[in-house]
């Protein structure tokens, strides 16, 4: 019985531990993500790019389209601006850890299988603007991919950093029915190779 006790205490303590942890990076990112409308801005541009999509006229097609480049703009504003506020978090803080399944403080723990939310938030910023910028002049459906695709593994690292990157991957499953596989390779190439140099190697 003494036994079975200690392993409950064992088990609650740990949960206890585990929830406070990740309370604390959650606020930490909240605070800073709080102060923008980022959020609404991505399921604006998902629900636009999915309505266009939709669309069987060509011409009131390409009219929503061109409806979205506001939001784009937006977005890709509020999002660099984040980013800035939080390049100023301590470096300690803002560390996440590279294996599949978190505990409490394992990047403390284990420094050197960490990557650095700062620059992984930097490469998502670079990304984000650079599809919505289309320079390369591709067209609407092919940026507005491409754009999603920016857009899902930004979430996916900030759900990373809040739980772990096994839930921040079922998350992305469950949410956009999307794997973590596709959007890495949906994303343009000098996205998929910062990030995984940051984030792999």
């Amino acid at each position: 019985m003494d036994f079975f006790m200690m392993a409950l205490l064992i088990a609650v303590g740990a949960y206890a531990l585990k929830s406070g942890y990740e309370r604390k990076r959650i606020a930490l990112l909240g605070r800073h993500l709080g102060q923008y409308e980022i959020e609404k801005l991505m399921e604006s541009l998902t629900e636009g790019y999915m309505r266009a999509l939709n669309e069987k006229d060509p011409q009131r097609r390409d009219s929503i389209w061109n409806l979205q480049a506001a939001t784009e703009t937006k977005l890709c504003e509020q999002f660099n601006n984040f980013v800035a506020g939080f390049s100023q978090v301590d470096g300690a803080d803002a560390r996440v850890s590279k294996l599949p399944v978190n505990f409490p403080y394992a990047e403390r723990l284990f420094p050197a299988l960490t990557f650095d939310l700062r620059l992984g938030l930097l490469v998502h910023a670079e990304g984000i603007t650079r599809a919505a910028q289309n320079k390369a002049e591709q067209p609407f459906k092919t940026k507005a991919f491409t754009l999603s695709a920016e857009m899902f593994l930004m979430q996916h690292t900030c759900h990373w950093f809040c739980k772990s990157r096994t839930v921040a991957s079922a998350r992305l499953l469950a949410r956009h029915q999307t794997s973590y596989a596709q959007v890495l390779a949906s994303v343009a190439p000098e996205t998929r190779r910062a990030y995984l140099e940051l984030t792999e190697s």
